[in-house]
């Protein structure tokens, strides 16, 4: 049994040295207490670390299919009014959604930036005190009114009863509406005034879309939109001007659901408009985005990127084109971000490399200083003998 344990006792790696040829020095112990602090701010470093999650990123392609993409949005044009402001998203499947309403809140806005009137169905028509009569005659005892919609009505006795179902219906068939004086809902509503009571007033228009998820673009303009001979354009003649301050403040901009991290790089991007005419383009590339927490609830949501163009042109050559419009196209690489913590071998690990390389490194630094000043001393006795 003795000889197993002197066996035992030569394989030691640690050998002990007798405390009386210990040599302790000034500057050991200033660095054993400088390397002490050291190794206890790195400890509790590697402790923060083992406690909170760490995220791992990857990109895989993204092979997702005939899903939807909601764009969540708050812009503010402070002079333009919200009655001549609309919204439009076309897609390149050729799905187009014009005057969106669904979804939008509009809050007009006086020069001061103060909320005036919240419409949370949009832009919609002044209701009638009234009935109207009939076109040709006077409606009878119990008749309901039924409203000329001027050579628009896409089906036989279609009726149009307010200037908006009016001047829907011009759109649906490609019709601008040259002079709405003619129009009796629109002379009874008082539209016109309607527009002159709101000059100089701004709008802020916020809420979300849900679109296909392609390329496309969503577009905010002064004017009915619709198309003729398949180019999309907006009818300004209704509102007697061919000039509007697209001014606007984006207060967020978001393509998807926020997750921890995420950073829109168009929240709070202000542009003024110096030109008369012109359209305003954000060129955006979304990347489509999964983050998954600690506890394997999973988010599927988009980041973006965005690059920056004003087209100017001289008056009456883009009048119908003036808007601010937000080009988007997707990538096809997806990035996937998963949380999940440090293993406590990992830790292990680390706090034992810690310990260990700061204990080396100040050993090989307390030996270099002890060595030098010995040196240095030798140095010093010799010059006195000599």
């Amino acid at each position: 049994m003795e000889g197993i344990m002197n066996k035992l006792r030569h394989l030691d790696a640690y050998p002990k040295v007798n405390e009386d040829f210990y040599s302790r020095t000034l500057s050991g112990g200033f660095i054993t207490l400088v390397s002490s602090v050291f190794m206890l701010l790195l400890f509790f470093s590697e402790i923060r670390l083992y406690l909170h999650p760490v995220v791992e990123t990857k990109l895989v392609v993204d092979t997702s299919r005939g899903e939807t993409l909601r764009i969540n949005f708050d812009v503010t044009f402070p002079a333009i009014a919200c009655s001549i402001l609309s919204l439009d998203a076309i897609d390149i499947s050729g799905e187009q959604h014009l005057d969106v309403k669904h979804d939008i809140v509009k809050k007009r806005l006086d020069v001061n930036g103060n909320v005036i009137e919240v419409r949370p169905d949009g832009v919609g028509s002044r209701k009638m005190e009234k009935p109207l009569q009939r076109q040709g005659g006077r409606l009878e005892h119990n008749e309901t009114y039924c409203g000329s919609c001027y050579g628009a009505e896409s089906i036989a006795g279609e009726c149009c009863n307010s200037c908006e179902e009016v001047r829907d219906a011009y759109r649906k068939i490609g019709w601008a509406m040259s002079d709405l004086d003619l129009i009796e809902q629109c002379k009874r509503e008082g539209f016109f005034q309607k527009i002159k009571d709101e000059e100089g007033e701004g709008c802020n228009i916020y809420g979300s879309l849900e679109v296909k998820k392609v390329a496309g673009n969503f577009h905010f303009a002064p004017g009915k939109s619709f198309d003729q001979s398949n180019i999309h354009v907006h009818d300004l003649q209704a509102f007697r001007k061919d000039r509007f301050n697209l001014s606007h403040t984006i207060n967020r901009l978001a393509f998807g659901d926020y997750f921890p991290g995420v950073v829109n790089p168009l929240d709070g991007v202000q542009w003024m408009q110096k030109q008369p005419i012109g359209m305003y383009q954000y060129f955006i590339k979304v990347v489509p985005t999964m983050y998954t927490d600690e506890n394997g609830h999973t988010i599927q949501t988009n980041q973006f990127s965005v690059t920056e163009h004003f087209k100017g042109a001289e008056r009456g050559l883009l009048d119908n084109l003036s808007g601010v419009f937000f080009i988007y196209d997707l990538s096809p690489i997806k990035v996937t971000f998963a949380e999940g913590h440090v293993s406590f071998l990992h830790f292990l690990t680390n706090v034992c490399a810690i310990v260990g390389g700061v204990f080396a490194v100040s050993g090989i630094i307390d030996s270099c200083i002890y060595h030098g000043q010995k040196a240095m001393k030798k140095k010093m006795e010799i010059g006195k003998f000599n």
